[in-house]
């Protein structure tokens, strides 16, 4: 799922434009990816995308969406001011979808992946890397078989979470990668309990440890470096899954 940061901040026009951004950057994406991707597994929100894998796409070809995603936002976004750019979360999940239901995409994968989207932690790492123009945040699952098995991605410039959104009542542990940042390297002062893969609570980021970053007023609140991004949840069928493509490792899985 991909969706579009600060796209509710924008005016109409801006929404449009964001709109058009969004369709156009993902439909290269998925082009230069050699994913084939129908309307029919496509679930558009307006600020973003939730898609289904088809049959034979490749968790681990998805995974360089993210990388992809990047280079096209920042060609999209050269010149572009800032309230006009349009920059992106994005997040990985794997489980059953019901493609048949009355009003869209239905099930726990579904509900899963969207919450990934929405952490505040993902919205976290677009705040603390103003020229990142992507966040991803793939499960657990997602991470323990595709990331560490396949290490398309470099596994040590991940960075653990706790994903809570108590109003939702939704938990999970997640991992976060940023293209050409290293989210794992990420400094806090109050760290969660040490753990090996070092997660850390970014709801309690000092912005000012930060390299570069401007000097903040001690009173009042102020907003900086503030973009939106979208979700996705990705299948095959009734079930998400993984078969791998030719040139892939074929990681395959029972559905569930």
């Amino acid at each position: 799922m991909v969706d579009i940061e600060r796209y509710s901040a924008r005016s109409n026009v801006l929404q449009h434009r964001a709109q058009q951004a969004l369709t156009e950057v993902m439909q290269a994406a998925w082009d230069e990816l050699g994913i084939v991707l129908p309307e029919t597994l496509r679930q558009q929100s307006g600020d973003g995308q939730l898609a289904v894998l088809p049959p034979g796409a490749s968790e681990r070809r998805v995974l360089r969406l993210a990388s992809v995603l990047d280079r096209l936002l920042r060609e999209h976004n050269q010149g572009l001011s800032a309230e006009a750019r349009v920059r992106m979360r994005l997040g990985v999940h794997h489980g059953l979808v019901h493609l048949d239901s009355a009003n869209g995409f239905a099930g726990s994968a579904v509900v899963t992946v969207c919450r990934l989207v929405d952490s505040p932690q993902l919205k976290s790492m677009l705040r603390r890397f103003p020229r990142a123009q992507v966040a991803l945040v793939v499960s657990d699952l997602i991470y323990q078989d595709v990331v560490r098995e396949y290490q398309d991605l470099p596994q040590d410039q991940f960075l653990r979470i706790n994903a809570s959104l108590p109003d939702k009542g939704f938990e999970s542990s997640a991992w976060i990668y940023v293209p050409g940042e290293n989210a794992a390297a990420s400094t806090v002062p109050d760290a969660l309990p040490a753990d090996p893969q070092g997660e850390i609570d970014l709801n309690r980021m000092d912005r000012s440890a930060e390299p570069d970053a401007p000097h903040l007023p001690t009173v009042g609140q102020v907003f900086q470096h503030i973009t939106a991004q979208g979700p996705a949840a990705f299948g095959n069928g009734n079930t998400v899954t993984t078969y791998g493509s030719a040139d892939d490792a074929q990681p395959g899985r029972s559905s569930r």
